[in-house]
């Protein structure tokens, strides 16, 4: 059998687990390996749990904002640059690129070492991507932006739509606590809750005198 093998230049190997464990771990293995892949710009944080691609024109602030919800104890997966791959059908993975790790960057202060500054637990090896919080100047979008959007929008990556928050920057808006915000409305809404179509149905309520 191995001298067919040989001959056919096909793989071979044997192992004591089972045919149902190695199936399971190799249609594992093989859907990170072959997966679709691309790379963002941006800063991915673990914010509360939930994976954040930071988004944004240079100078807007990523950076910074990344280290301030780093100071609040989230995590840093990556910063500039991101790779996201599809390992299933409705999940996004992203990683830092191995240069990069747990690196950021920011202006005035140059390259810094997050794990050494902050510590292991201020970084994280990977998350699944499930919020885009894209920063603007303040302004930009003000007559494009609803003050009560009845439908979020998304952003394709990879061909799977995820949730996206548009954040106006100006002085002395706090965005940190912004993102917070929006990261902890995001939760109620994955998990049926809509605060806005709640408060829709309490005013039904009170023009029809219930």
């Amino acid at each position: 059998l191995v001298s067919m093998c040989e001959r056919a230049q096909i793989p071979m190997f044997s192992t004591h687990e089972s045919s149902a464990f190695v199936i399971d771990v190799l249609r594992a293995y093989l859907s990170k390996h072959f997966a679709d892949r691309t790379t963002m710009h941006g800063v991915f944080m673990d914010v509360l749990g939930v994976g954040v691609l930071i988004t944004g024109d240079s100078g807007l602030g990523k950076s910074e904002l990344g280290l301030e919800l780093i100071s609040r104890s989230h995590g840093l997966v990556a910063d500039d640059a991101v790779e996201f791959s599809r390992i299933a059908p409705n999940m996004i993975e992203g990683r830092c690129p191995p240069l990069l790790q747990n690196l950021l960057e920011v202006r005035g202060l140059g390259l810094l070492d997050i794990k050494a500054i902050f510590g292991e637990t201020a970084v994280r090896r990977k998350m699944r991507l499930k919020l885009i919080v894209h920063l603007v100047k303040r302004g930009v979008l003000d007559e494009e932006v609803e003050r009560l959007p009845f439908h979020f929008p998304t952003e394709d990556v990879l061909g799977l739509p995820i949730r996206k928050v548009v954040i106006p920057v100006a002085a002395g808006r706090n965005i940190a606590v912004l993102l917070e915000a929006a990261v902890r409305n995001t939760i109620l809404q994955l998990r049926g809750i809509d605060t806005l179509q709640e408060f829709m149905e309490r005013q039904r309520q009170a023009m029809s005198g219930d």
